[in-house]
């Protein structure tokens, strides 16, 4: 239940609704630019800038999330506190999502909404941390794919029933409410706090806490740095197979987030989709990775998750190329190759939370998924880099696609060369 209370501040918030429809958009352009056509040089520029100030400040959140995701983690593990730090920063990030209310329609705002979305992340981030490394709590090694996929697969189908709310509300025009000065948006923003609130009751009403781990005792904050570093030395001497892992896994996984991240955009910029039907796929999208993350949960524990893994890359790959290649057919090859590349998203992130739980040494749960946060981070320029830089290569949105899809190539590569120990099915 809390991969369904927090999607919706990755589905609606980050994706599909706030930051796609309202904060990179007309509403906080200066007014006589936000009148001019849309195809008008001096607007593409105005939203260009709106686009990569708020990327500006995701880079940010990133390097706060690369520096305190691993020591927090570290820190949780040696106290015995990854369900406390959990709803702490599960606190902190519905606080983000209320403050989103306060943004209005106006330039002036544009920065404050951009911060307040970019600390949400942080927090999300630091709370996946604390609640990936709960998963060998709750699980056994016979159903450790199976939890793990269930848990991603209800966070989409929270993510469906979010966005579908929101379509609701815009075909019925908010009831004739007010929604001038982005009113609707600052709405949905509070609505995914109390959503957030809510569907997370159940874990930390049910869950228990984890024991301390019995390995070094407890340093200071700064401290935990110093031994950040010999960890890892240890972690690359004693458990190489992990280490490289997180290595692979941090190539694919940006490209695993670039196709949502990119997903509306190209929606809207190349195929033409109205805000509605932007969201209407974003439903689609989600009720399809929804459904095959849970149904692949049991391939991963039949046939083990390394091999989802490779399977959902390559399929993404050749979707990736199908999808570019038939830009210019129409809607339907962007309608079928996206379900299809939603379709392998959630496995193969699922999958890669399983794995990395599989081959994490026991106490070291939290500190190794806080790597696995960090390891991310470190590689998370590569898909937005990549986009961008085929975008002014060659002058059209579309040429994106190939970025995301070399660095879902280069991911598979990566882990093609990965030695990881046989999985081996527990009846």
């Amino acid at each position: 239940m809390w991969d369904w209370a927090t999607q919706p501040f990755n589905s609606v918030i980050l994706t599909f609704v706030f930051v796609s429809l309202f904060l990179v958009s007309d509403s906080f352009l200066p007014a006589n630019i936000a009148a001019l056509d849309a195809s008008d040089p001096i607007k593409q520029k105005a939203l260009a800038e709106l686009t990569s100030g708020y990327g500006f400040v995701a880079f940010w959140a990133g390097i706060a999330i690369l520096v305190l995701a691993p020591v927090l983690g570290q820190s949780a593990d040696r106290a015995g506190r990854k369900k406390r730090w959990l709803l702490i920063a599960t606190a902190l990030l519905a606080l983000t999502q209320f403050t989103l209310f306060l943004v209005q329609a106006d330039p002036a705002y544009f920065w404050f909404g951009a911060i307040t979305v970019a600390v949400g992340s942080v927090f999300s981030e630091i709370a996946g941390v604390n609640y990936n490394a709960l998963l060998v709590t709750v699980s056994t090694p016979k159903t450790i794919g199976k939890v793990s996929g269930l848990g991603w697969g209800m966070g989409y189908i929270g993510g469906i029933l979010a966005l579908g709310i929101v379509v609701a509300l815009n075909f019925a025009r908010w009831f004739g409410m007010d929604t001038s000065d982005g009113m609707a948006y600052r709405l949905i923003a509070a609505g995914c706090a109390v959503w957030t609130v809510v569907f997370a009751i159940p874990l930390f009403v049910n869950v228990p806490e984890t024991p301390p781990s019995l390995g070094p005792p407890r340093v200071g904050f700064f401290r935990s740095y110093v031994e950040l570093v010999g960890d890892i030395a240890r972690l690359y001497r004693d458990h190489r197979s992990t280490f490289w892992f997180l290595l692979a896994s941090a190539v694919y996984r940006d490209g695993l987030a670039g196709v949502f991240a990119f997903g509306g955009v190209l929606a809207a910029v190349v195929y033409g989709f109205s805000a509605n039907e932007v969201i209407m796929f974003g439903i689609a999208a989600n009720i399809v990775a929804g459904i095959a993350t849970i149904f692949a949960g049991r391939l991963d524990d039949r046939y083990g998750a390394r091999s989802v893994i490779v399977t959902s890359l390559s399929i993404l790959v050749a979707m990736a190329i199908l999808v570019f290649a038939l830009h210019d057919a129409g809607t339907l090859p962007f309608w079928i190759g996206g379900l299809v590349l939603s379709a392998c998203v959630g496995p193969a992130q699922a999958a890669t939370r399983s794995l990395l739980a599989r081959v994490t040494p026991d106490g070291m749960q939290g500190e190794i998924f806080g790597l696995y946060a960090t390891t991310g981070r470190v590689a998370s320029f590569l898909a937005p880099g990549l986009w961008a830089l085929f975008i002014a290569w060659f002058g059209a949105t579309y040429w994106g696609i190939l970025g995301i899809t070399i660095v879902l190539l280069a991911g598979l590569i990566l882990l093609l060369f990965v030695r990881l120990p046989r999985h081996v099915r527990i009846a």
